[in-house]
Order: C-alpha cells, then sequence, then structure tokens
C-alpha cells in the first residue's frame, strides 16, 4: 500500500491539475505513441507560442481532476498513453496546431478533449480546428463588405451617368419657351 506521503502528493498533484482545468478555455487529450524527440519538441514549442501546456500525465490523476472538476465523459479516452494539452487563454490556435501535427504523424491522435467547459468528441474537435482563424474570418467579412460596397458604388455611378445622358437629351430636345432667357439659364437647364 502507498504511504500517505505519496497519497497526499497525489492529492495535491489532482488537486492543482485540477484547477489549472477549471481555468482552461482547452483540455484536449491525445495518444502521443511513437512520437520522436525532435517532433516533440517542436510540438510543445509551437504550443508554448499559443500559450498552451502540453503535459505528460498519469491517466489515474488526469481522470481524478477531471471528476474533480465536474467534467465527465473521457474516462474511456484516457486509456494507453495520453499526452494533455491545455490552454486558458484560446482554443483555436493550440487545437489547429494538434490537428496539423496530427496530419503529418499518422500515429499521432486526438482522444477527445473539452472546450470552455463543453465536453468533445476527436470528430468535434477536428471540425473547429479546420475551421479558419478568426482574423481570416474577419478577413473574409470585411472583404465581401466592400466587394458589396464597391457594387453598390458602381451601380450608383452608372445611375449618375444614365441620369446625366438623360438630362443632356432632354435639354437638347427641348426647346426654349422664352426667347428672353438669359445664357445662363440656357445652360444650367
Amino acid at each position: 500500500m502507498a504511504s500517505e506521503k505519496i497519497l497526499n502528493q497525489k492529492k495535491e498533484e489532482v488537486k492543482k491539475l485540477a484547477e489549472e482545468m477549471k481555468q482552461a478555455k482547452l483540455i484536449l487529450l491525445t495518444d502521443y505513441r511513437g512520437i520522436n524527440v525532435t517532433d516533440d519538441t517542436s510540438l510543445r514549442r509551437d504550443l508554448r507560442a499559443t500559450g498552451a501546456k502540453y503535459n505528460i500525465i498519469k491517466n489515474n490523476i488526469t481522470k481524478r481532476a477531471l471528476a474533480e472538476c465536474g467534467i465527465e465523459g473521457l474516462e474511456e479516452k484516457l486509456e494507453g498513453p495520453t499526452a494533455v494539452v491545455m490552454s486558458s487563454e484560446d482554443y483555436l490556435e493550440p487545437s489547429k496546431i494538434i490537428y496539423n501535427f496530427t496530419k503529418n504523424n499518422d500515429y499521432y491522435q486526438i482522444k477527445g478533449g473539452v472546450i470552455e467547459g463543453k465536453v468533445m468528441t476527436a470528430e468535434e474537435i477536428i471540425t473547429l480546428a479546420k475551421l479558419p482563424s478568426r482574423e481570416t474570418l474577419l478577413s473574409m467579412l470585411a472583404g465581401a463588405l466592400l466587394g458589396n460596397i464597391s457594387k453598390i458604388a458602381v451601380a450608383l455611378d452608372q445611375v449618375r451617368i444614365q441620369k446625366e445622358e438623360a438630362g443632356e437629351k432632354v435639354s437638347v430636345s427641348v426647346p426654349a419657351q422664352e426667347e428672353n432667357v438669359s445664357e445662363e439659364t440656357k445652360t444650367e437647364a
């Protein structure tokens, strides 16, 4: 049986992990089997750049921390080697990094996770990761709006040109009604 000291250390680990999970917008569980040191280092560096943490944590400790947070539905995903990716800043960029890594490394897989308190399957996380970034979506929206504004400007310019042409035809075809009209009045018409 484990000693009291070891049990207290594990309880402290669970408590600390649970606190981190409560603050996290993203908790991803991944299968890291077969990853080499170079790829692991590169992945960790990319995740750190987005403010995410990448840790290898014992499944039992992760299960207890998830239970302490009230997160259910991931227990069956915690089998075999599991890496935990957490981010308290953003959930989209770390998800994209992990997804892109899984595309390039067949052995590395997303098991499931939690995004802003909602338990999600690997398929749902991958669907979110495939979405364009917020900046890209905003630029697409701005482009669409500018395109519509440009179309309106062209249409209004065409209306102006048509009215000018119609105005010139009217002024040429309408004879002056008064003979005492000044030259200024004729040019205004």
